[in-house]
């Protein structure tokens, strides 16, 4: 018998049943935006806002999703974002989800903030991986991470550079959400620290958190350390995404962190057609934020994305139905785009453009 409920048909019932299930706590941590909310829902309303373009008679048949990324062959364009501590959705935790990514040909990107080893899930999934670094106040400490991330035969570095401080996280404070017993960033533990500078009259953020931020100067670091790809994640000014691949990243993923950062800020998919024009055709420009449909897929790569990272949804039916779930919710996602590329004459990803939308 499935786990999955017979009236499960999409996305947004997945998110719409975890919301239900998990403890009020957890879902605000898990899908609480920052602030009042206001880039989340610009997320949304920016693809609700574009209209595809319908065409009709158009031979697609033999049409696929295939498509090339950073040198390795990708069956679909539709990746599972790195998020943190999935055993707060399931007992499975992030195993549950690469397996069902690993069931549906997804590339997945493991968290540093994940609650397992990650030594331990690039063993035991057939799936390609990616590993998220948030660079450490150290240089030690960050390279401790790359070093553990090769070794174990992740294929990039998705290093995510917009929360140099946490966001203002309000529905998460209503709730009272702490961290379970259990439940950890396992991967951080033991990491040296630098000792915490004295605060005495001044700014907790400016004199407390930003010293120890990285900046531009870490990515060039970064950069001479290691041959893995690197992608900055959380890229949402063209000068910034252009920087970036001066200082030698293969790519960026324009996201603003789901919108639990900075409130009031522009919608990822509003930002894509800028940044893949300030970049032109060659760097890997993927993106995240907002994506229920098939049709959201179409449309970033219609912008310019070669890629999308879909997040909350899969955590979402990893805590409805575990590993199945999420096969189930890429699925779901997948044939969806299918049949939106072949309801736009679009036999492969390469003939989606900007003509694919109305009036663009």
């Amino acid at each position: 018998m499935s786990p999955i409920p017979a009236k499960i048909v999409s996305l947004q019932d997945y998110v719409d049943a975890a919301a239900r299930a998990l403890p009020a706590p957890t879902w605000a941590y898990l899908a609480g935006s920052g602030a009042d909310g206001l880039t989340r829902a610009e997320n949304r309303a920016a693809f609700d806002r574009l209209r595809l373009r319908p065409r009709v008679l158009a031979d697609v048949a033999g049409g696929h999703t295939r498509l090339s990324l950073l040198g390795q062959s990708l069956t679909h364009p539709i990746i599972v974002a790195p998020m943190a501590f999935h055993k707060l959705a399931h007992p499975g935790a992030e195993e549950a989800t690469l397996l069902g990514a690993a069931a549906r040909d997804a590339l997945a990107v493991v968290s540093a903030q994940a609650s397992m080893d990650m030594t331990t899930l690039a063993d035991g999934t057939s799936g390609p991986l990616w590993f998220q670094l948030y660079l450490q106040p150290l240089r030690e400490a960050s390279l401790r991470l790359v070093r553990r991330a090769e070794a174990a035969g992740y294929r990039a570095l998705v290093v995510t550079v917009d929360a140099p401080v946490n966001g203002i996280r309000n529905e998460e404070a209503r709730a009272g959400f702490a961290l379970p017993r259990g439940i950890s960033a396992v991967n951080l533990a033991g990491l040296p620290a630098p000792e915490s500078p004295p605060a005495e009259g001044g700014s907790a953020v400016f004199d407390g958190l930003m010293p120890a931020a990285p900046t531009w100067e870490d990515i060039a670091w970064l950069r001479a350390q290691t041959d893995l790809p690197i992608l900055l994640k959380g890229i949402l000014d063209p000068d910034d995404a252009a920087r970036a691949i001066s200082l030698g990243a293969q790519g960026v993923i324009v996201s603003n962190h789901g919108g639990r950062v900075l409130d009031s800020g522009l919608s990822a998919l509003d930002a894509l057609p800028a940044i893949r024009a300030a970049l032109g055709p060659q760097p890997a420009i993927l993106m995240d934020g907002g994506i229920r449909r098939g049709t959201d897929v179409l449309k970033a790569r219609a912008l310019g994305a070669d890629a999308v990272l879909v997040g909350l949804p899969l955590l979402a039916a990893l805590a409805v139905g575990g590993a199945v779930g999420v096969s189930h919710a890429l699925e779901i996602l997948r044939t969806e785009l299918e049949v939106a590329m072949a309801l736009t004459g679009c036999k492969t990803l390469s003939d989606v453009s900007s003509k694919t939308l109305w009036n663009s």
